[in-house]
């Protein structure tokens, strides 16, 4: 079996090893030299470069991803030419166009931040107005870890954006400034022949527009984490995914869950799963787009907390650090994504996993803490 990923980042480097262990031959894509996953990286070139992204698929059973932004025209082109895209074109339209998966929400009745297409400054300012002068735009296509996102008071704080789209940038849609409790995120993974398996419901932790810190299951929750799960249920079958969903919420100060974004692959709040979990992300995400018998889900311990580290050393790399790391919290395991440090860059993840809680937090959080 040989799965191929267009992407080199940290996405595709963590699912080196569960590769390794089914067997399976991984190749990469890899948009430079000494990316991420360069352990596997077969291929370097532009991933919107439809020769490039043919050539590199001609001998792969299945293409997946490690991020969501291969053009639409490319996608098709490799239905066409009959390798198995997965997910596919039909599916990740809804990752890559944040208009299109907000209609898309509303024709499925699930939940969602009151919203409205703009496309001129009349269009923005009349959302405003109906929404207490506040809201957040967004630029429909390109956005990530908080770019593309911003909370608008004005039509001037967000001129240019109004301009680009009028000149032939990213279109523009407003939704509603949520007044939320909390940050949720709900993954499951489905295959093609329908499975789906769900991981618990995650709280995560979002700082500067990144997520920081992941604690799962998600504290008193009770029967949100039904709720949440039938959502994201919801939301795969009806756009018929394939591989690893994952479902980011908003839990309202009133008790409502309403979805904000939605990623088609391995997502950050579930790198707790490498440790926490029986069957981690990266594995079920190959299990399914394999159409191979997905793997329990369930937690190794009943708590579990990822903490990002962003931005790195000041000096050197995290591998530098690992001595005082280890030996000062000899239960935490420490993920290294190979990458210079710069601020605002996720360099590596570290995980604890326990019986209580509060220990787990104190654990994860002074190990990431010795790689500032």
């Amino acid at each position: 079996m040989i799965v191929g990923v267009v992407g080199g980042g940290q996405l595709a480097r963590m699912m080196i090893p569960p590769a390794v262990a089914l067997g399976v031959e991984l190749r990469v894509l890899a948009e430079s030299e000494g990316m991420s996953a360069a352990l596997a990286a077969t291929a370097v070139g532009d991933y919107r470069d439809a020769e490039t992204v043919l050539a590199f698929a001609k001998d792969v059973d299945v293409v997946t991803f490690d991020h969501e932004h291969v053009p639409q025209d490319v996608l098709q082109q490799l239905v066409d030419a009959g390798v198995a895209v997965h997910p596919g074109p039909h599916a990740l339209r809804f990752a890559q166009d944040k208009r299109q998966m907000r209609q898309r929400m509303a024709e499925l009745g699930v939940a969602q931040p009151d919203w409205a297409p703009i496309d001129t400054a009349d269009e923005l300012q009349a959302f405003l107005d109906e929404h207490g002068g506040a809201a957040i735009v967004k630029t429909a296509t390109g956005g990530y870890d908080g770019k593309g996102v911003r909370v608008v008071r004005g039509i001037d704080d967000v001129a240019d954006w109004l301009q680009g789209a009028a000149d032939g940038g990213p279109q523009l849609l407003a939704e509603e400034l949520v007044a939320f409790r909390r940050e949720l995120a709900q993954q499951v993974a489905r295959r093609p022949s329908g499975e789906i398996v769900a991981w618990p419901l995650a709280q995560t932790v979002q700082r500067d527009g990144i997520c920081a810190e992941v604690v799962v299951p998600a504290p008193h929750a009770g029967r949100m984490g039904a709720v949440a799960e039938d959502m994201a249920v919801r939301i795969a079958e009806g756009l018929d995914v394939t591989g690893a969903l994952a479902v980011e919420l908003f839990e309202t100060e009133d008790g409502r869950l309403l979805v904000n974004e939605l990623a088609m692959r391995p997502h950050n709040s579930g790198h707790w799963s490498i440790d926490g979990s029986i069957t981690s992300q990266f594995e079920q995400h190959l299990r399914a787009v394999l159409d191979l018998p997905l793997g329990s889900s369930a937690m190794l311990a009943p708590a579990a907390v990822m903490i990002n580290v962003i931005g790195g050393p000041a000096e050197g790399r995290m591998e530098a650090r690992y001595a005082k790391a280890l030996a000062a919290q000899p239960s935490a395991k420490v993920h290294s994504y190979s990458k210079t440090a710069r601020p605002g860059r996720k360099v590596g993840h570290v995980t604890v996993v326990g019986d209580e809680l509060d220990e787990v937090v104190y654990q994860a959080r002074a190990a990431a803490a010795t790689f500032e």
